[in-house]
């Protein structure tokens, strides 16, 4: 099999302003795809997709996007196909995180998490389908999270059960889209080094860098190269699959082992 001729994609990043997103966007692009971007502030995504075009050389669009808007992600996926001329693959990123203990957390906390991480990828699916068809070799590449699927932290059960929900939609989704050739994948990061990661400071950094056992922090570029693989043409086969990337961070079952080794 050839590799996938780039060039001739088209590609979807949503939340691709900052962090995981961009570098998923940076990479489609720097491949020679055309690549729409969003994020929540409009003014923002663009100036992103400025900056990503200069780095890249490539064609990139910015759109302004809240998820927590079924009506706007309707629009977005309209007008991302008219733009591009086709959209071939759809990387529904965006997600949020914040933190609140489960005996703080109010009804909103949950709806709030619930509605852009979990709503948010589903509505982003449904949404651009139409145009993922008519491209005729779709794919649908969804961030989820070791948190919540196979670990916990204290603060994000909501974040947890979100990210979570997003691999029984996807199981579902590909046996769904899979006659049409479509493929519903996810990808489930560790601890990368993003803005988020950063702001919780050294001494959190220090103890992730200890709990992993290839001995770094993730960058976005190791979750941007699983993603382009399973968005390849080399990928055609997988579908309602998770591929966790963490450097090996839920292996042990303790620090100890670690060190062991």
């Amino acid at each position: 099999m050839t590799g996938t001729d780039w060039g001739k994609r088209s590609v979807v990043v949503t939340g691709a302003t900052r962090g995981i997103g961009r570098g998923i966007a940076e990479l489609f692009a720097a491949r020679g795809a055309a690549v729409a971007i969003t994020g929540r502030d409009e003014t923002g995504a663009r100036r992103a997709a400025g900056e990503l075009a200069a780095a890249t050389g490539g064609r990139v669009t910015g759109f302004g996007l809240d998820l927590r808007d079924p009506d706007a992600i309707e629009t977005v996926a309209a007008e991302a196909e008219r733009r591009h001329g086709h959209v071939d693959v759809v990387c529904a990123n965006a997600g949020i995180f914040p933190g609140k203990p489960l005996r703080e957390m109010t009804a909103a906390d949950v709806d709030d998490v619930l509605t852009v991480n979990l709503r948010g990828s589903i509505l982003v699916t449904k949404a651009f389908l139409p145009a993922i068809e008519r491209a005729g070799h779709g794919r649908i590449v969804l961030t989820s999270s070791i948190t919540g699927p196979l670990t916990g932290y204290p603060g994000w059960s909501h974040y947890g059960a979100s990210k979570a929900g997003q691999l029984g939609f996807l199981r579902s989704a590909a046996l769904e889209l899979a006659p049409a050739g479509i493929t519903v994948n996810a990808v489930l990061p560790g601890n990368v080094r993003t803005e988020g990661l950063d702001g919780l400071g050294k001494d959190y950094l220090a103890r992730m860098t200890a709990a992993i056992p290839v001995g770094r922090i993730g960058e976005t570029a190791d979750i941007a190269h699983a993603v382009l693989f399973l968005a390849s043409d080399e990928a055609a086969f997988i579908t309602g699959q998770t591929l966790t990337v963490d450097g090996g961070q839920t292996l042990p079952e303790s620090l100890e082992s670690i060190a062991a080794t």
